[in-house]
């Protein structure tokens, strides 16, 4: 049944944010960033993964297309 959400909404929903977000404040991961986060640029490799991107810029061409 649909709940509102898209597919890939529903699997990133397994991801622990709490835990992921510990991890990265325990390693300054965010220390520098202005608006692209360890979490978005996660988001966007399992994106990457899940759709069988073959590189960096084909990916960045995909992503590109969906904004």
């Amino acid at each position: 049944m649909n709940q509102g959400k898209y597919i890939f909404a529903q699997l990133t929903d397994f991801i622990p944010r709490r835990v992921f977000d510990r991890i990265v404040s325990k390693h300054n991961g965010n220390k520098y960033v202005r608006s692209f986060t360890c979490w978005n640029q996660m988001l966007c490799m399992v994106f990457g993964q899940l759709t069988s991107r073959d590189s960096m810029r084909d990916l960045l061409l995909t992503l590109e297309a969906f904004m």
